[in-house]
């Protein structure tokens, strides 16, 4: 690990934090930073403390892999962090809100291609397979 105090490790996570969230960065380049100069660690000695492969860290550094959300939490996690879903604006990452608490999904079951459904199926009230 290097030898850097507390401020500059987190400086330097928010710094490879911002460059992916501006889009100047890709994930791969991203991990790759995050393992070059906050823990200064090789690949082979990173990729056993992730649990994953040397192959499958190179090629997810390198954006050839298509590692599950659950690699890419296993590496994130060493660092404060997750994958998670946010909305981009204007150089900030804001927080994705579910849409149901905006109320812009209806209950299932009651939209109008439901309600042509349910008078199509007649009287007998059995749904339609």
């Amino acid at each position: 690990m290097r030898n850097i105090t507390t401020e500059e490790r987190q400086r330097l996570i928010d710094d490879i934090l911002r460059a992916n969230v501006q889009g100047r960065e890709s994930l791969g380049v991203s991990i790759r930073r995050l393992r070059v100069e906050v823990t200064g660690l090789d690949q082979d000695t990173f990729a056993a403390m992730c649990r994953i492969s040397t192959k499958a860290l190179y090629q997810l550094e390198s954006d050839k892999g298509n590692p599950t959300i659950g690699t890419l939490n296993g590496i994130l996690n060493k660092f404060g962090m997750r994958m998670t879903l946010g909305a981009i604006v204007a150089d900030a990452v804001l927080p994705a809100r579910p849409a149901k608490a905006e109320g812009r999904f209806l209950p299932r079951g009651t939209s109008p291609a439901m309600a042509k459904r349910r008078a199509a199926a007649g009287a007998t009230g059995k749904p339609r397979a």
